[in-house]
């Protein structure tokens, strides 16, 4: 994958340094470059997607407890199952990370960094990328994880569908909680998987 680079965003990047351990820093830039590369094929905002992106999981690794504690004072309307499921927290906590610490205004960046782990119906373009984005960046190495990125190079809407699909599957085997968001994302981007395609 070609390496894209904002020289604008380097402040960010050291950020991101500090804050993510190695190996988390390296999924994040990653997600960044699929995202940029997605928002080039679909028409959207390539900066903002490449921001988004970069930034998704700036929470990620902090403290369990500022993380719930941002997601109680975050305005995001938290579901309840996320609020039960420590792992989900770090979207949200993101979200307002970015708006109150980094002064990120654009609610396309916040949408997408909040929705990036449980996605949401009728989502707008950047946070479509991105959540996708981070389900086929370069370090992703799942089974089928090469069948599902032609299928985000062919059809957005169709992808969102089948991750959806796989997301369920995978979290409900684990007797994990599903938040109400991904349910109605899951009806809604039913629509776009004509062929019923799962991973």
């Amino acid at each position: 994958m070609i390496q894209t680079k904002f020289e604008e965003f380097d402040e960010y990047r050291e950020l991101l340094k500090q804050r993510l351990s190695k190996k988390r820093y390296t999924h994040s830039m990653n997600v960044a470059q699929a995202s940029y590369k997605l928002a080039e094929l679909n028409g959207g905002d390539k900066r903002r997607c490449y921001l988004a992106g970069m930034l998704h999981d700036i929470m990620k690794e902090d403290d369990p407890e500022i993380q719930k504690r941002y997601c109680e004072e975050s305005g995001l309307d938290p579901d309840p199952a996320e609020l039960l499921s420590p792992q989900l927290w770090h979207g949200v906590a993101g979200g307002y990370y970015v708006r109150e610490v980094l002064n990120i205004t654009d609610e396309e960046i916040i949408g997408a960094i909040r929705f990036h782990t449980i996605a949401r119906a009728d989502m707008c373009l950047t946070e479509k990328i991105v959540y996708l984005g981070d389900m086929i960046s370069e370090d992703r190495s799942y089974k089928d994880v090469d069948k599902f990125r032609r299928i985000c190079y062919d059809d957005l809407d169709k992808a969102m569908s089948v991750a959806l699909i796989y997301q369920i599957q995978k979290v409900s085997s684990k007797c994990g909680y599903i938040p109400r968001y991904t349910l109605e994302a899951y009806n809604f981007y039913l629509k776009y998987n004509k062929d019923k395609e799962s991973l």
